[in-house]
């Protein structure tokens, strides 16, 4: 009868300890805000020298997370993970310059836009590309990221032409600085900032040739509706308080010079 006890007594023990962990970790997990971005589209998502998370969204989600009163967590996911991540609760939200697309929005929600930009050319300097439609040819070649809403317009719009397709953006501009594509299309600021970096080799055709501009916004599951709520009213007072003309001074000034030269909407 004592051994029985003394089972008993153990297995009691055993499940009050882990009920109380699991208490812990639902509210560890209350007061933690999970977003997941790549890490890879500076300046938006970066890594600094010593490896810590920087950049634009970095800065929206830190003040985010200050604003419902959380702890910021940010997972490091690649580009194709991000949204099955979201999907499966790994993490709570996507702020990762994702544009909103209805095929999206198919298995995920939205917060309100807060950026907006359009798709660029990155080309060949030694091409004659002047127009998306010089690209549009069976002697051209075009590449894309894959999953990016250039991917998806190439896809759509530039049937003749030869599209290669890679994880990396930076496989993209390298095929473009080595001739072997005449052209990259991705956002505007990519392209700016990749034009910047190779002068001697490409060209920027920043002037949008879509017939609307891409909105970004915060991915949310469907469902979060509290959750989005709360993004939206931050965003909405973001807009309305300069935060966002503040984040494209601290990091994009020098952008923001050239697209207001051109006269192209800027992205906040």
């Amino acid at each position: 009868m004592k051994r029985l006890f003394y089972v008993i007594c153990i297995i009691t023990l055993t499940l009050v300890f882990s009920g109380c962990q699991d208490n812990e970790k639902k509210v560890e997990d209350k007061n933690t805000l999970t977003v997941g971005m790549e890490l890879a589209y500076p300046p938006f998502e970066m890594s600094d020298q010593k490896g810590n998370p920087t950049g634009i969204s970095v800065d929206f989600a830190k003040m985010l997370a200050r604003s419902m009163n959380k702890e910021l967590k940010i997972e490091n996911i690649a580009w194709d993970g991000l949204i099955p991540s979201l999907k499966t609760g790994k993490i709570d939200m996507i702020i990762s310059s994702m544009t909103i697309t209805d095929e999206r929005k198919e298995s995920i929600n939205f917060s309100i836009p807060y950026a907006k930009t359009s798709l660029a050319i990155l080309a060949n300097k030694n091409s004659d590309i002047k127009t998306i439609d010089d690209l549009n040819q069976k002697s051209k070649t075009v590449a894309v990221k894959k999953g990016s809403t250039g991917h998806l317009y190439a896809k759509e719009h530039l049937k003749n032409a030869n599209i290669l397709v890679f994880d990396k953006e930076s496989a993209c501009v390298l095929e473009v600085v080595q001739g072997k594509a005449d052209g990259f299309l991705y956002d505007q600021l990519t392209i700016y900032r990749n034009n910047v970096k190779h002068k001697d080799t490409t060209v920027a055709l920043l002037k949008p040739f879509q017939k609307n501009f891409e909105y970004w916004g915060v991915a949310l599951r469907k469902g979060d509706t509290d959750l989005k709520e709360k993004v939206d009213e931050f965003i909405k007072k973001a807009k309305d308080d300069g935060t966002f003309d503040d984040f494209a001074y601290k990091y994009l000034e020098d952008a923001k010079k050239t697209f207001d030269s051109l006269n192209i909407p800027f992205f906040f």
